[in-house]
């Protein structure tokens, strides 16, 4: 892709990043879109915009508008993953959500897994553009499923009274100071130093911005006069919710760790192709859909949800503790059992964080917390693989003997080099056994951050899984003029 697009290693790196920075940043707006004009308008317009962004990708003569393709996939996939999530809040009362949830998950992660796989292949053999093309035809079945079928009622609003529900100050300040953040973690390490002004001001500002929204949200929810408000701040008022949303972040962080750096280690150190190097990532990527399931099933069931984050949290930690063992001459049973166990505990976790949130804040703004269940996550991928990053290049450095402003340049003439050695060639073995020992210092960090959450996830409290539904858009029947039975109106119905 960059030989024929012409782009260099900088631009190939945005070319991820570009979407991860798009989706988390807008996903709170297209949220706030919905309450005001309806789910269905507005994730069809998500839909639309994740379109209009694969086609300038698949077309893309130039980086240019690969990259300006990719952002704009980015502003749709924020919509659709943050409308599906309040689409379940919609349909299910909380406990019934689980099962949905667990659905989501699973699907999510066996996307995850196939994913890297697919797209190496198509890369491997030069037909890089159906990567984005494969997307249309699902995009197109979404867009009829739920242009046909999906009802919702509404309390019905003037197109003024709906513009008055949108927070524009605080939407402005949150997506400033949120891109200034990413932006600056992003690249830091990376593209420009983290002592280098290119990272400093823009982190600061960040920082500075993100401050001013909370203080801003805030005495809007002091005032008493009635204002528009993007994150209503009684969400945070609980402290099982503070716990779960740092909680998601390190799941993020985890999650996205362990799959990028495994990937990596296994490219580097095993020197396996980027496509043997995705089909071995799926010990871990396939144990985590399973778990998630039966996590889903069984809060249904119970109505307990502790249980999983405890027993998730262990299992990560415990994961994350055995990847130390990880060398140049593992065996392949030996890398897919340690892989594997990672994986079940964030499997665990995925649908009992967000269950376990939704649980503790009042149930009328279980859609925007579930949005920020996916912000926070997405926010800890961002910031593992930041701080994954700066550890692993500091540890090479140490481990090569490297220093100096030309380290980095260094590092990268040696990875060429690797990949033309033999691999039973002396260097070859030193580089690899130096990139081992650098993996292993991010999978004990992991762990340490593992170990907290679970330490952590022992003071939240155990709500009732029964509560009132309540929701301001209502599922309605086949003839789309009644809600469904069991509802007034306000409360969407069972399913």
């Amino acid at each position: 892709m960059s030989s024929e697009l012409g782009g260099s290693s900088t631009q190939a790196f945005w070319a991820g990043t570009s979407y991860l920075l798009a989706s988390t940043v807008l996903m709170l707006i297209w949220g706030t879109l919905s309450d005001a004009f309806g789910r269905r308008i507005i994730i069809l317009a998500a839909l639309l915009v994740f379109a209009l962004g694969t086609i300038l990708c698949g077309v893309a003569p130039s980086w240019t508008m690969m990259l300006a393709g990719r952002t704009v996939q980015g502003v749709g996939g924020g919509g659709i993953v943050s409308l599906t999530t309040m689409l379940v809040t919609d349909m299910a009362p909380l406990r019934e959500r689980a099962r949905l949830y667990a659905l989501i998950a699973c699907i999510w992660t066996v996307g995850s897994a196939t994913g890297p796989i697919i797209g190496g292949s198509l890369c491997k053999t030069n037909t890089w553009r159906w990567i984005f093309w494969i997307n249309l035809p699902i995009i197109t079945i979404s867009f009829t499923g739920i242009a046909l079928f999906l009802r919702l009622s509404q309390k019905p609003r003037s197109l003024s009274e709906k513009l008055r529900l949108f927070d524009y100050p605080g939407s402005l300040l949150f997506i400033a100071s949120t891109t200034t953040f990413l932006i600056s973690i992003t690249w830091g390490g990376t593209q420009y130093p983290w002592s280098g002004w290119q990272t400093l001001v823009p982190l600061i500002l960040g920082v500075i911005g993100i401050v001013l929204f909370a203080i801003y949200e805030f005495g809007i929810s002091s005032s008493k006069l009635p204002q528009a408000r993007l994150i209503p701040s009684s969400i945070f008022a609980n402290q099982s919710a503070c716990i779960g949303y740092a909680s998601s972040t390190v799941h993020g962080m985890v999650a996205y760790s362990l799959l990028y750096y495994m990937t990596e280690y296994f490219q580097t150190v095993k020197m396996y192709s980027p496509v043997i190097a995705g089909v071995a990532s799926l010990p871990q990527s396939l144990t985590t859909a399973p778990c998630a399931v039966v996590v889903g099933i069984i809060v249904a069931g119970t109505g307990k949800y502790r249980w999983a984050l405890w027993a998730g949290w262990s299992l990560v930690c415990l994961g994350c503790g055995l990847l130390v063992l990880l060398e140049t001459r593992t065996a392949v049973p030996e890398w897919i059992f340690l892989g594997a166990v990672s994986g079940l505990g964030l499997g665990l976790l995925f649908p009992s964080i967000n269950l376990a949130i939704q649980a503790s804040v009042p149930q009328q703004e279980a859609g925007i917390a579930s949005i920020l269940v996916l912000f926070f996550r997405l926010l800890g991928q961002s910031l593992g693989v930041a701080i994954g990053g700066t550890i692993f290049d500091n540890q090479l450095r140490a481990n090569l003997k490297i220093s100096g402003e030309n380290a980095p340049s260094s590092i990268m003439v040696l990875m060429e080099r690797l990949h033309q050695l033999a691999p039973d060639d002396p260097i070859s073995l030193d580089i690899r056994n130096a990139l081992s020992r650098s993996f292993r210092v991010i999978w004990i960090v992991m762990c340490a951050l593992a170990g907290l959450s679970l330490l952590l996830s022992f003071l939240m409290k155990e709500y009732d899984m029964d509560q009132e539904h309540q929701s301001d858009q209502v599922f309605l029947l086949e003839d789309m003029g009644d809600p469904a039975p069991g509802t007034d109106g306000e409360q969407s119905s069972r399913i």
